[in-house]
């Protein structure tokens, strides 16, 4: 993972989850606010806190088992917070540990105050605020180029002092293609059919007209709006199941948000659309309001006491998760960080925090109907006698039972199974978002909304939208803000989507630190080129299909992955791209080509999630998911670094830890996989070597070297028993499932 975008995540999660429970529980003992801190401890730097009071150090630096502080707040010897207050909640005291283990991040603020909180004009000369600008593609002598983007991507080669890497062979460029576009590999007839289109791996170059009609062709299957919408998913922190005791509301029907973002990809929605869809969807119509599950599938945080402190902070967090979301997600900021005070490093006052909490505060969660009227209405109407029934019993049993009132509820029972027997089934819904209330809302002195300071008007960032902006007043006032997002005068939605497709097509994004376009976060490599491609964009109509036109029909992501020692000497990143890089398949991608070249994947489309995902033959998208206590296919899903949708996820990690082995080497998923891969091969072939070569070019895209074939014949014919039980053909088979060749996109 890049270190610099990991400090820069560890200090968003200190203003994001730790900062806030400081502020809001602690600092009123243990703050500068108090003349004497109670035990003459501090917990209002890190220094203080390091330091500690009268009984040492408040913490150990990943150690929060033995940190005093965590102790306390855990209520293991004293209970803190203390004055009354009630205990932290679950989540709050996990992202305590959580900062602890990290070793207590805690940034240093860089933005300079003035009278007016921040200096606007210094401020707006960071790259991200300032507007979109088209520059001509510069001209570069000798390069290869097939669109726009080499040109911008030469020059920086060039002036770095690198070559453009030649061109991948076609049976690797079509494996790749496959992969990033279906999350699928090609069989071995598509590899050869593309492959002589392309030209054959003799060619040094790809044949242009023939990379066009295959990328279109992938684009209009519909494997590409599940790989696509899952790549989404990620951002929309996407969960079947809620995750803490105070964040358990049920929500069966979450696979409709999920069905509808892969339809939106599949009919190439335009993105400004599929953004409005997600903020205001319940005005739009029927199909887009399963949009706004984005919103409405997201922690719902209950109070752990019945106390209004209780309440107004579990209200508070599901307000910060969907400022959190919304704005990493559409802009790539960190608003949440100007929850508890004007945010440390970017223009973005706490004013501005609570204008679009307040958007959010006058919506609630709803069921939105996806069936026919005349469906609805039957099932309506077979309630009303239903619940008429419940009422009666009801009122019949809180009244003193003679034998006569028993024997009426005892007939109006018998009454009712036959009523639900007969009646039908709900019909379809989506967890949909709703308007409640049109009011500002109040600042939360230092996040504590039981300290209400001035009103901060609904509206738009300051830094985006100006000192003028104007207050959202229709309603709770999304559709204001959803039209603010998307306006072609905001300078980040269109290039933190752009950056995002980027990213899943080349490795790393052009900005690195793809939720975060703010000061902490990485400048572009080539802001010229993510200019160029976010107007691009815009004027094919936000077209998501028209952008993976455009990159992959480009010389750089044709580029061979070869390595060459002195550029990476030099650019051990590959900023300047001088190769493609070579990626790891994600946990979905890797299980489902493991089904897929076995012969087992199960193609269908939709529909409710699937509780054991390894028990299962239909693609990973479908897996249930929990934001906390892992459900069986979390098991397996986390174990291969997907990430716990708590908040929504730009970019997985890539662990390589003993757990994975084990269980390419053990698990009855891979022993299973193996058999399955074996009897194809058997039934496909009765000779050997074509057996092996038929193995290879099904999982690796290309034929056995002799030697391979040489090494293979030997261990097949082999007459020894094998220790785990397996076949020789079934161990083969595990051995080439489980190789870095069939994981890795070159």
């Amino acid at each position: 993972m890049d270190l610099v975008y990991a400090d820069s995540q560890h200090f968003e999660f200190f203003e994001n989850k730790v900062r806030p429970v400081l502020a809001d529980n602690c600092y009123e003992c243990h703050s500068g606010l108090n003349e004497r801190h109670r035990s003459g401890l501090r917990l209002d730097s890190r220094d203080a806190i390091l330091k500690g009071g009268e009984h040492g150090p408040a913490i150990i630096l990943g150690n929060p088992d033995d940190s005093r502080m965590i102790r306390y707040v855990r209520h293991q010897g004293k209970k803190m917070p203390a004055m009354g207050k009630p205990k932290l909640s679950d989540p709050e005291i996990a992202a305590l540990a959580k900062w602890v283990e990290l070793g207590a991040p805690w940034p240093r603020a860089t933005v300079v105050p003035t009278t007016d909180n921040y200096d606007w004009p210094k401020a707006r000369e960071h790259w991200a605020w300032r507007p979109v600008k088209k520059v001509i593609p510069p001209n570069v002598p000798g390069a290869r180029v097939r669109n726009p983007i080499d040109q911008f991507v030469a020059e920086g080669l060039r002036e770095a002092g690198f070559m453009q890497p030649p061109e991948a062979k076609a049976s690797i460029f079509v494996r790749r293609v496959f992969l990033d576009l279906m999350g699928l590999p090609p069989t071995p007839d598509e590899l050869r059919y593309w492959t002589q289109r392309l030209g054959g791996d003799s060619e040094d170059e790809l044949n242009d007209q023939a990379v066009s009609v295959l990328v279109d062709s992938l684009l209009n299957r519909p494997q590409y709006g599940e790989r696509w919408g899952r790549h989404w998913l990620d951002v929309a922190r996407y969960s079947d199941a809620g995750g803490w005791t105070q964040d358990n509301r049920s929500h069966p029907k979450a696979w409709q948000y999920r069905d509808w973002v892969v339809r939106a990809f599949n009919a190439d929605l335009p993105f400004d659309e599929f953004v409005r869809s997600q903020i205001i969807g319940d005005k739009m119509g029927r199909e887009a309001a399963a949009g706004t599950g984005f919103f409405a599938l997201g922690p719902t945080y209950s109070s752990d006491g019945g106390d209004p402190e209780s309440i107004a902070q579990a209200k508070s967090e599901t307000l910060d998760d969907r400022v959190d979301t919304f704005s990493r997600a559409f802009l790539g900021l960190t608003v949440a960080c100007a929850r508890c005070h004007d945010h440390k490093f970017d223009p973005i006052p706490t004013e501005d925090y609570y204008s679009i909490a307040g958007v959010f505060k006058n919506t609630r969660e709803g069921e939105t109907p996806l069936a026919k009227e005349k469906v609805i209405n039957a099932y309506h109407n077979a309630r009303k006698p239903i619940d008429a029934l419940h009422d009666k019993i009801g009122k019949s049993k809180k009244q003193p039972q003679s034998d006569e009132i028993k024997k009426q509820i005892a007939n109006w029972q018998i009454e009712l199974k036959e009523l639900e027997a007969k009646a039908p089934l709900k019909f379809e819904f989506a967890h949909t978002l709703r308007d409640a209330g049109s009011e500002d809302m109040k600042v939360a002195l230092r996040g504590n909304s039981m300290k209400p300071g001035k009103v901060a008007p609904r509206r738009f960032l300051r830094i985006v939208a100006g000192k003028d902006r104007k207050h959202f007043n229709q309603g709770s006032g999304r559709e204001q803000l959803a039209k603010a997002v998307v306006d072609p005068t905001n300078p980040l939605t269109a290039r933190v989507f752009v950056n995002r497709v980027w990213q899943h097509h080349l490795g790393e994004g052009l900005v690195r630190s793809p939720d975060n376009f703010g000061v902490l976060g990485q400048e572009p490599t080539h802001p010229e080129l993510l200019d160029w491609l976010s107007a691009t964009f815009v004027e094919s109509g936000w077209s998501t299909k028209a952008l993976h036109r455009l990159i992959l029909t480009s010389a750089t992501y044709r580029g061979s992955s070869a390595f060459d020692e002195t550029s990476f000497a030099s650019d051990g990143d590959n900023r300047s791209l001088w190769r493609m890089t070579p990626r790891r398949m994600d946990a979905e991608t890797w299980r489902d080509s493991l089904l897929a070249v076995t012969g087992e994947l199960d193609l269908q489309i939709g529909g409710g999630p699937v509780q054991d995902i390894v028990a299962s033959n239909r693609r990973t998208l479908y897996a249930k998911v929990s934001r906390n206590a892992p459900l069986a296919s979390d098991k397996f899903l986390r174990l291969f670094d997907f990430p716990i949708p708590r908040a929504s996820a730009a970019k997985r990690t890539a662990n390589v830890i003993p757990q994975q082995f084990l269980f390419m080497m053990n698990s009855r998923f891979m022993l299973d996989r193996a058999s399955a891969l074996s009897k194809r091969l058997e039934r496909e072939s009765d000779d050997m070597a074509t057996r092996i070569a038929r193995a290879y070019s099904l999982l690796y895209g290309r034929a056995p070297t002799d030697r391979e074939q040489r090494l293979a014949k030997g261990f097949l014919k082999g007459s020894q028993p094998v220790a785990s039980g397996l076949t020789r053909w079934q161990q083969y088979c595990q051995a080439l499932l489980s190789a870095n060749e069939f994981m890795y996109i070159r």
